[in-house]
């Protein structure tokens, strides 16, 4: 996976909400069905697809992370921050406001450099 750090941050708050919004709908279906007794349907198929979506943006959020060389405990809590309902939302905001700000500081250090 050779990208840029800007696509992948594109890549990477994508993957979040849409990680975030299937938690959340799993976690409504979960109780609807066990709480209330509605059909386990939307769990299965809200639950494989939040599933699916997760390990995407595992991927993702590793990468990017290695790619700004964050340090291990950043990464891990970003990765775990999809496993939270609404931790995600939180995260990828201070992520993206702190990416931004690196790699600014990048760019700056590349003009000055040159």
């Amino acid at each position: 996976m050779n990208k840029s750090p800007a696509s992948l941050l594109t890549a990477y708050r994508a993957l979040a909400y849409v990680t975030g919004v299937g938690l959340v709908l799993l976690c409504v279906a979960c109780v609807a069905h066990y709480g209330f007794g509605a059909s386990g349907t939307p769990v299965m198929i809200v639950g494989t697809l939040h599933g699916w979506l997760y390990m995407a943006y595992v991927v993702v959020a590793f990468v990017l992370g290695m790619k700004l060389e964050w340090p291990m405990g950043k990464i891990i809590w970003t990765v775990l921050a999809g496993t939270i309902p609404t931790a995600v939302f939180f995260v990828e905001r201070r992520v993206v406001r702190e990416m931004k700000a690196q790699l600014a500081a990048r760019e700056q250090e590349q003009l000055v450099g040159a």
